[in-house]
């Protein structure tokens, strides 16, 4: 697979808890940035289960994972980072969710969304068998509804229009899938950033 010649001018990377986008998207993410791209994180849920340490409870497990994220994502090149707060591992596919990421994809208004493949449900390409999270699926499935054709549609969510929140189409969407490729993206230059990133974002996990 060859690499396509691709520079976004303003990316929103969604993602299901913090750390997914590290892991996903980071040496593109850091290369783009360094070509003068605007990037924003919007983070779905508040990663309240993601640890092995029986010690930590949840409440301050939210505050450190926030923390790690906008540090991974400030060593990237990431403008911003935004929270929802649903509870990790708790997620459902709504009209509300969608409105969320609707709205901040009017507030954003990237041409380009990043995301998980919402239909990438098992692979067995690793050797050991992998069951993606049900969290991934959700927020994969929400956002591309946001991206269409409820962030496109006026009369969709008319509150947010009379909110002055127009319209926006985004023009293109690239997913996490661990099994089918068909985009590329050469991160050699970055891959020491990506290493960086993922390892701010995983201190509460070790």
């Amino acid at each position: 697979m060859t690499e396509q010649v691709f520079t976004p001018q303003r990316i929103l990377a969604v993602a299901a808890h913090p750390d997914d986008i590290d892991f996903g998207f980071a040496g593109s993410i850091a290369k783009w940035a360094q070509a003068g791209a605007e990037v924003y994180y919007l983070i779905i849920t508040d990663g309240s289960k993601g640890t092995n340490d029986r010690s930590v409870p949840p409440s301050k497990l939210i505050k450190i994972r926030e923390e790690e994220q906008r540090a991974a994502a400030k060593l990237l090149g990431a403008k911003d980072v935004f929270f929802l707060g649903y509870p990790d591992s708790e997620l459902m596919i709504n009209l509300e969710l969608k409105k969320q990421v609707t709205k901040y994809i009017r507030q954003l208004k990237p041409d380009t969304v990043l995301v998980m493949d919402p239909t990438m449900i098992y692979s067995n390409a690793r050797g050991f068998g992998f069951i993606n999270h049900p969290d991934h699926r959700v927020a994969g499935q929400v956002t591309i509804d946001a991206v269409f054709p409820l962030a496109r549609d006026h009369l969709s969510f008319p509150d947010l229009l009379s909110e002055g929140l127009e319209p926006h189409k985004v023009s293109t969407v690239l997913m996490i899938n661990f099994e089918k490729h068909n985009f590329a993206v050469d991160i050699s230059q970055t891959l020491d950033k990506k290493i960086c990133s993922t390892s701010a974002s995983q201190e509460s996990n070790s």
